[in-house]
């Protein structure tokens, strides 16, 4: 061992635990997250990149479609630097936009489409995009939303488009605005598949700006270049390699299901499909029975970025021994929420190779992660990946703790986020000197494995979605009848988390939780209502008036514990 890699584990220990034939560091390429299409395209023409209800799109189709569009881009004036929501479900047509905006220079906002019109216009408040890219299922919300920025182009597709058998839909058909796009119009139009040429520098330009909740509530957009993408999928295509590296690219295959207006998806599913040459086996939501027929559709699914309650369902459904579940998957990720010990034991019994993990939208998604094939310890989320340095600070005066002490998680990586749009406050809060200081409180054993405790942001992850619960106590608080409320997340088997809301009306007012319910739907994704409503006389809070969600937390863990 020569002494750079003595002092590498030395700065690193963990390393020793890597799987083999994961690189200690990784020599990331400096080109634009576009090129990698390209790549693949020239060496696997004729490989399946994507599969969507049966119908097949090659590399070389998939790649020249991107630049038909990215023409079509053009053509309307999208240019270098411009911003472009896209607001889709898992479709072809993401993978074609996304990669088209980039190719032209834009930045994708990723939108998720289950926002309201209040979210739309929050995040197109803050990085004001010239175009939208949204499908049929959203038509009245894009309604509402252009009568409130007209100057915004918007461009809808019908995802059954690329549906065989459904055929192909018209402007007409969907009863667009006479001065909106359609997609599929756009592609007919433009004949021009030439790869429009982009001066990008990917270090210093962005590529993606991906909201996060922060503590004031207010939407944060983590800007990320295309070096960081770049680097997060190079980073997560080498974790895997010692296992998916020994299956010919002609039969690697990944199971797309978690969301790409989500990093993690958009990461882990369309960008390691396209760097590792696998086809994109994409669904647009989780549907556990429609989940089960596609895996019964193929012999090998060799990997699946999941959450837990996705794994969960799966390998408690009616099919999961029929199917024999671990022949057909060779390797789970999950990720969002921790995995209960039940779950892992039962992919492990499958014969699932199986890995959990952390990262956040302001690090690519990418942080630590369990070696898939080395060793485990049940309750970590891993060790770090290549090229990251992490330590466990005491938030308060910010030195380094020992081993086994619980502290704030920072790190600095090539997968740390340049910084918030337009938001220099936070930035600086969150980032200093290249260092992201997550709020997360956690451990590191003696072997460098993360273990978390805390997120100290009381952020909720309920079936993989994140919810703020600032932003749903200030849309509650909003009701005429509201006088106080707090909301936390609390333990679901099923959802890893679920949202509850501690709501004091005001005096003399009587409030239904069906009045809750509805005025949430109103101004909230259906993902973010609170499940469970309990009325009040008062909440929880210190004299200056900060919330002590930890006492409500911990009478629900307390009445749990009882049951």
């Amino acid at each position: 061992m020569g002494i750079a890699d003595q002092e590498l584990i030395k700065r690193r220990p963990w390393v020793k635990f890597y799987d083999v034939d994961t690189p200690a560091e990784i020599r990331y390429p400096k080109f634009a997250v576009q090129d990698m299409l390209r790549n693949t395209a020239t060496m696997f023409p004729d490989k399946v990149a994507i599969w969507f209800y049966g119908n097949e799109i090659t590399f070389w189709e998939l790649y020249n479609t991107v630049n038909r569009f990215a023409q079509a881009l053009l053509a309307l004036g999208v240019k270098k630097g411009d911003r472009v929501g896209i607001m889709l479900p898992n479709s072809p047509q993401f993978v074609i936009a996304f990669q088209a905006v980039l190719t032209v220079g834009g930045i994708v906002v990723n939108m998720n489409p289950m926002y309201t019109v209040d979210e739309m216009k929050s995040i197109a408040d803050t990085t004001d995009p010239v175009m939208i890219i949204g499908y049929d299922g959203i038509i009245d919300n894009l309604k509402a939303f252009s009568e409130i920025r007209p100057t915004t182009h918007v461009v809808v597709t019908r995802l059954a488009d690329y549906i065989p058998g459904a055929g192909v839909s018209s402007a007409a058909d969907l009863g667009l605005k006479p001065e909106w796009h359609h997609f599929a119009d756009l592609l007919a139009k433009t004949e021009s598949c030439i790869r429009p040429r982009i001066d990008i520098d990917p270090v210093k330009e962005p590529a993606v700006i991906q909201f996060t909740g922060g503590t004031t509530g207010s939407p944060k957009g983590a800007t990320l270049s295309h070096y960081n993408l770049v680097a997060a999928i190079h980073a997560t295509y080498y974790w895997g390699r010692t296992l998916i590296g020994r299956i010919p690219e002609s039969q690697r295959n990944v199971l797309s299901i978690i969301p790409y207006c989500h990093v993690y998806g958009q990461g882990n599913c369309m960008g390691y499909g396209i760097l590792a040459a696998a086809t994109q086996i994409i669904l647009p939501r989780f549907e556990i029975d429609e989940v089960m027929d596609t895996i019964a559709k193929f012999d090998k699914i060799v990997y699946f970025p999941a959450v837990p309650t996705m794994l969960n369902a799966i390998v408690n459904h009616p099919r999961a021994a029929e199917l024999e579940i671990g022949r057909r998957i060779t390797f789970v990720g999950s990720g969002a929420a921790p995995c209960p010990p039940d779950l892992v034991n039962k992919l492990l019994d499958m014969n699932v190779y199986y890995q959990e993990g952390y990262g956040m939208s302001e690090t690519t998604a990418q942080a630590t992660s369990g070696p898939p094939m080395a060793l485990k310890k049940f309750g970590s989320v891993g060790v770090p990946y290549p090229d990251v340095d992490l330590k466990i600070i005491n938030p308060d005066t910010g030195e380094e703790l020992p081993r086994g002490e619980v502290g704030e998680i920072v790190m600095t990586s090539p997968y740390v986020m340049m910084g918030y749009w337009n938001n220099p406050e936070e930035t600086a809060k969150q980032l200093k000197d290249g260092w992201i200081y997550t709020g997360d409180l956690a451990y590191m054993d003696e072997d460098g494995f993360v273990f978390l405790v805390d997120r100290s942001k009381d952020l909720v992850i309920a079936g993989g979605y994140n919810i703020y619960p600032v932003e749903v106590d200030g849309v509650i608080a909003g009701h005429p009848k509201v006088y106080d409320v707090m909301c936390v997340g609390i333990p679901d088997e099923y959802r890893g988390e679920t949202l509850k809301a501690f709501i004091v009306p005001k005096p003399g007012e009587t409030i239904s939780e069906e009045e809750i319910v509805a005025y949430c739907k109103e101004k909230l994704a259906p993902y973010k209502v609170p499940k469970l409503i309990e009325f009040r006389p008062e909440v929880p809070r210190t004299p200056t008036g900060k919330a002590l969600r930890r006492i409500l937390r911990d009478e629900e863990l307390a009445k749990k514990a009882q049951k």
